[in-house]
């Protein structure tokens, strides 16, 4: 008989498991927070209601609870290494009922009691969460709420809480039979055991942990547990407190910064397996180093979410004004800021990127191109300095002329900021945004005086409605003005318009009737002003048609529908290339290396083993390069996008490739 002799799993009652005296257990401090909802807790006591009212033969099967024997100096027997959602929800449940019929059946008080408090410790419960937590656990199970407690927002709490008022004193033993009938598979690692490994196995299906939980047990399994306790206490604590609830994007950030490449935020723990392969080793000693850089990012992190924090208020102003556009370009960003603090750059070269930076998200919004998979390539040139990277920007910014036309014709995108802007006022609390045409102009409106909305023609109406939305018809104007102005004719808006301080709405005053005309001479006017707030640097030629260099490419899983239409065009170092899917890129892409650059696909093929072979030692899909070489074209899409990135980046000339995604490829 074969045995295992690093892992013990064996099929337990889960009752009887936690009420043996000898099962006490600790919570590591790797483990994510307990996050289970009412809505689980309520499927939860479903089902344990439902195999209540089974005969005694059915038992429900809760998964498996991995542990490890505890060699610290804690008392407790084992270090819980996954199970603690379940086994934390069923504490509460029993604490539930045990605080529920303790006055009234002291038996059954007692059996309940006995799954939830140490044996030796009447003090202490039987699960000893993260430290964190811990005390809010306990006083929740004991039920030793101090003054106050009352107030505290806990997911125990909650819980415990929808448990008793769902479960009445009647109901007790019923919910107990089902209780007893919960079975699980209690498997013990061994100390050879690799517990990462197998954590990540069980987790592999059903609800996946959060890349950032999965990223702080990569960073503290392995470790002792005074090195655990140092590094959660020095660095990711801190790192939680910065990030807040925003730690799963820090990190995905600051991989895209560290990388300069695209990381997947859904599907296959994109953010995760990132990670691991940026460090794919962490002993103590290199991760005091990483972890150290990792909490002064967060730091930055923490000021970019909430740019109040930093002292300089020329640099306080623009990282609130880049927070206009969301946290797409943190990333970028984040490095510029720490060359900041760091002196490696100046302020006025902060301030500087950060006003191309918007001029950047503002013109492309404008003109309707989008702002997803910039940054990554942002990143990769600043690492070529400032210049590069403002070269950079400039190539992939629409032209003066492009934003004149989107401006004249279309609705002003974060029209209060750019308001604001343009009138040059420090905040623009308590200003609303005013649309001189209404919106919906009432029969009465007028906008000379004479003729009212119900004497205009039909397509008159539509010219102005037109309008109603773009530069020339919108000002800012102050609330208490703005609610007297709301739907007013032009003639009673004029008077409040001479009240604001806002200059350019203040103007507005002097002119003497509005219509489509005054609309466009006023956007010819605030354009200019806009074209030099918003200036594009200059730049050799420009890249604005929406155009994704290959390395930031999404790579697909399999061959999902539309893929053979995922790009219009590709543009290959100048050349426009009418190739519509990944498969026929990768043919054209390794055939024209075989030409010009042959001895680094070569070694390109050698090193990653294949794409490349001599012989064709399998059945498939094959295509000659010559009369001894043979490109195989059998693999899958990500993997013939990976090798396109890959021999490309090595040959130095991904700079110069970009596909153009159709319609279906935008949405695949």
């Amino acid at each position: 008989m074969v045995t295992a002799t690093n892992v013990d799993a064996t099929a337990v009652n889960t009752v009887q498991w936690l009420a043996a005296a000898e099962t006490t257990i600790v919570v590591p401090v790797y483990q994510r927070q307990y996050r289970w909802d009412i809505g689980g807790c309520e499927q939860l006591l479903a089902d344990i209601r439902a195999v209540s009212d089974t005969d005694d033969r059915q038992t429900h099967f809760i998964g498996s609870i991995l542990s490890t024997a505890n060699t610290g100096d804690d008392d407790a027997a084992l270090v819980l290494i996954d199970g603690q959602q379940r086994i934390t929800t069923l504490m509460l449940l029993i604490a539930a009922l045990h605080h529920t019929i303790r006055g009234s059946n002291a038996a059954l008080a007692a059996e309940l009691e006995a799954v939830l408090v140490s044996p030796t410790d009447a003090t202490r419960t039987k699960l000893r969460p993260h430290r964190a937590w811990a005390q809010v656990f306990e006083s929740v199970v004991l039920e030793k709420r101090q003054p106050g407690d009352e107030l505290r927002d806990s997911r125990f709490d909650d819980n415990y809480a929808f448990f008793r008022s769902q479960v009445l004193p009647d109901e007790v033993p019923r919910i107990w039979r089902g209780l007893a009938k919960l079975e699980h598979v209690a498997i013990t690692l061994g100390a050879d055991a690799n517990a990462q490994q197998i954590f990540e196995s069980l987790n592999s299906t059903g609800e996946p942990l959060r890349d950032h939980e999965l990223i702080h047990n990569y960073v503290l399994m392995g470790l002792s547990h005074a090195e655990q306790s140092e590094i959660e206490d020095a660095f990711w604590v801190p790192i939680e407190q910065n990030t807040g609830e925003q730690i799963a994007s820090f990190w995905r950030h600051y991989l895209v910064m560290t990388t300069g490449r695209e990381v997947a935020v859904a599907g296959e723990r994109g953010v995760y397996d990132a990670f691991r392969q940026r460090f794919p080793r962490l002993d103590i000693d290199t991760l005091r180093e990483h972890a150290g850089e990792w909490r002064q990012f967060s730091e930055i992190y923490r000021t970019l979410l909430d740019p109040s924090r930093e002292a300089d208020p020329g640099i306080a102003r623009q990282l609130g004004y880049l927070n206009t556009f969301g946290r797409g370009m943190y990333p970028l960003v984040m490095r510029a800021y720490s060359d900041y603090i760091s002196e490696t750059v100046g302020r006025g070269i902060l301030i500087g990127i950060l006003e191309t930076v918007q001029s950047l998200l503002l013109r492309r919004t404008v003109v309707g191109i989008g702002a997803d998979r910039l940054v990554a390539r942002l990143c990769r040139a600043r690492a070529d300095g400032p210049d590069a990277l403002v070269h950079a920007m400039g190539r992939i910014m629409p032209s003066d002329e492009r934003v004149r036309i989107a401006l004249k014709f279309s609705e002003l995108p974060h029209a209060v900021y750019v308001l604001g802007r343009l009138s040059g006022v420090d905040s623009t609390a308590g200003l609303d945004l005013e649309h001189i045409v209404p919106l919906a102009p009432g029969d009465a409106w007028s906008g000379d005086g004479v003729r009212t909305w119900a004497d205009y023609s039909d397509d008159e109406q539509n010219s102005h409605r037109a309008l109603a939305a773009t530069l020339g018809n919108l000002a800012l104007l102050e609330q208490p003005l703005a609610e007297r102005a709301l739907d007013a004719s032009f003639a009673d808006k004029r008077a409040l318009y001479g009240q604001s301080r806002v200059a350019p709405t203040a103007e507005l005053a002097d002119v003497a009737a509005w219509g489509t005309r005054s609309i466009a001479e006023r956007t010819m006017l605030l354009t200019d002003l806009f074209l030099r707030v918003w200036a594009r640097p200059a730049a050799r030629g420009i890249d604005d048609d929406d155009l994704t260099p290959v390395l930031d490419a999404k790579r697909r899983r399999g061959w999902p529908r539309g893929w053979q239409r995922e790009f219009e065009y590709v543009e290959y170092r100048g050349e426009h290339w009418e190739v519509y899917d990944v498969k026929y890129l990768f043919n054209r892409v390794f055939k024209r290396l075989w030409a010009d650059s042959r001895a680094e696909v070569v070694a390109f093929s050698a090193r990653r083993g294949g794409p490349i072979y001599e012989a064709r030692a399998w059945n498939g899909h094959w295509d000659s390069l010559d009369e001894t070489h043979s490109l195989y074209m059998g693999w899958d899409s990500k993997y013939m996008l990976t090798a396109i990135q890959g021999v490309l980046d090595e040959a130095g000339l991904a700079a110069e490739v970009f596909v153009k995604y159709s319609y279906i490829g935008a949405v695949m």
